[in-house]
C-alpha cells in the first residue's frame, strides 16, 4: 500500500551513471534487468531522469552562458566540465528532495483517493413514509438525498438540526450527506456528534463513514482509528488495506 520514496544519493548517482553510459557492462545489464522486471523502479528511475536531466540542462545552460561572457573561448570547454561535476550533488540533493516529497504526496493521495472510492457509497437512506406529521420535513429531505440532491437534503435536515443539535440520526444522515457530497470537513463534524452517542443506532456505520471521511482527509491514524471501532465488514476489509 505504501510505495517506496525514498531516493538514495547511491540510486540518483546510478541513475547519473547510466544517462551518461558510464555504467560497467555487470552493472548496466543488471540495472537493465531490474527496469524490466520491476515496474516500480522504472517509474522511480524515469521520474529521476527527468528531474535530473531537466534540473542539470537548466543549470549548465545558465553558468555555461556566464563562463562564456567572463573567459577566454578556449577554457570554455574545460569549465563547463567542471562546472557539470560541481553542480551534480547540488542537483541531486534537489532532485532527492522534489521527488521525494511531490510522490509521497502523489501517491498517498492517489492511493487514499482511490481506497475511498472503492470502499464509500452513500448510506441507502430510510424507508421515506411520510405518515407523520412531526417527521414529513425529515423524510421530504430524505427523498431529496435518495435522488443524490445532497444540497437539498442539507439544507432541509440542517435547519431540523438548528433545532435538535444532538440528534444522532439527523448527525448521522448529514454527515453521509457531506461525505457524498466531497465535503468531507463537515461529514466529519456530523459524524464525530454521530459516534458520541453510544446506544446510537447508527454508530456502527458512523465509526465507518467517519473513518472514510478521514481517509478522503489523508488522515490514516485517525481512519483506522474509527475503522476499528466499526463492525461492518467493509471496516475490516479496508483496515486491512490500510495495514498492508
Amino acid at each position: 500500500m505504501n510505495p517506496n520514496t525514498n531516493i538514495s544519493q547511491e540510486l540518483l548517482e546510478t541513475v547519473d551513471r547510466y544517462i551518461n553510459e558510464t555504467m560497467s557492462i555487470d552493472e548496466l545489464e543488471t540495472f537493465e534487468n531490474k527496469l524490466k522486471n520491476d515496474s516500480a523502479f522504472k517509474t522511480q528511475v524515469d521520474d529521476i531522469k527527468t528531474l535530473l536531466l531537466g534540473i542539470e540542462s537548466q543549470s549548465l545552460k545558465e553558468e555555461l552562458e556566464n563562463f562564456h561572457n567572463e573567459i577566454p573561448q578556449n577554457l570554455v570547454e574545460k569549465k563547463s566540465a567542471k562546472v557539470r561535476f560541481l553542480q551534480f550533488r547540488k542537483i541531486a540533493v534537489a532532485a532527492s528532495l522534489v521527488i521525494a516529497l511531490g510522490s509521497f504526496w502523489f501517491f498517498n493521495q492517489n492511493s487514499n483517493d482511490k481506497l475511498f472510492a472503492n470502499y464509500f457509497s452513500p448510506d441507502p437512506g430510510l424507508a421515506t413514509t411520510m405518515g407523520e406529521n412531526s417527521n414529513y420535513e425529515f423524510y421530504d429531505a430524505m427523498v431529496n438525498y435518495k435522488q443524490g440532491d445532497y444540497n437539498t437534503a442539507i439544507s432541509k435536515w440542517q435547519q431540523l438540526q438548528s433545532i435538535k443539535p444532538e440528534n444522532d440520526t439527523l448527525n448521522y444522515f448529514l454527515g453521509v450527506a457531506h461525505l457524498a457530497n466531497s465535503n468531507e470537513n463537515k461529514a466529519i463534524i456530523h459524524l464525530e456528534k454521530t459516534t458520541m452517542q453510544a446506544k446510537s443506532a447508527f454508530i456502527n456505520e458512523a465509526y465507518y463513514y467517519l473513518g472514510l471521511a478521514y481517509l478522503k482527509t489523508n488522515n490514516l491514524q485517525l481512519a483506522k482509528k474509527n475503522l476499528t471501532f466499526s463492525t461492518i465488514e467493509n471496516s475490516k476489509a479496508l483496515l486491512s488495506e490500510l495495514n498492508d
